[in-house]
């Protein structure tokens, strides 16, 4: 499955402020739909909506939004959550297909990254798989239109444009280390 980097320093996401909230421009889909998660059946065939009953704000004193109405019935912000729930589903199998295509064309390929911090420290990442850009461009006229025409193709180049902020999260890790230094 797809990961984002968010940080090249062991324990440290350049997204998190020091007082723990997210600076990052776009919350992902992953994080918005909490404290709500679809469970699936064996076969996949059927989902259920639950709700995670350690979360800070859900309560049964009547305050925030309701679920249910006074009728028993689903109120129009449960109904927003469920068409929500089942977009991220949709786009959560779309994403397991185009990892599939990667991994079937073999264009993935596993990646370290050695970091020279600008503080002189060197740190390095590994584990994790990147799309192999000439093999991409090598691919004949008939996969790479299959991969247009399910957008996967878009997708593969938005993930190569998306490693140019390797630089960008280096800048970050050392003005963050001067800081504290």
């Amino acid at each position: 499955m797809p990961a984002a980097i968010l940080g090249v320093q062991q324990d440290k996401n350049i997204f998190i402020s020091d007082d723990g909230h997210w600076q990052g421009r776009y919350i992902p889909a992953f994080v918005r739909r909490y404290p709500f998660v679809f469970s699936s059946s064996e076969d996949g065939a059927t989902f259920t909506l639950c709700v995670d009953k350690e979360f800070k704000g859900l309560n049964e004193d009547g305050r925030g939004e309701k679920l249910f109405d006074e009728q028993g019935e689903k109120t129009t912000y449960l109904d927003k959550m469920l068409n929500f729930l089942q977009e991220y589903q949709l786009q959560f199998q779309r994403t397991q297909t185009f990892c599939k295509q990667l991994k079937e064309l073999d264009l993935l390929e596993t990646m370290q990254a050695h970091i020279s911090m600008p503080t002189g420290s060197q740190q390095s990442l590994t584990g994790f798989q990147v799309i192999n850009r000439d093999r991409l461009k090598a691919l004949d006229g008939e996969k790479l239109a299959e991969l247009a025409k399910t957008d996967a193709l878009e997708l593969a180049y938005l993930h190569l444009q998306s490693m140019n902020n390797f630089s960008v999260m280096v800048d970050q890790a050392g003005s963050d280390s001067s800081r504290s230094n």
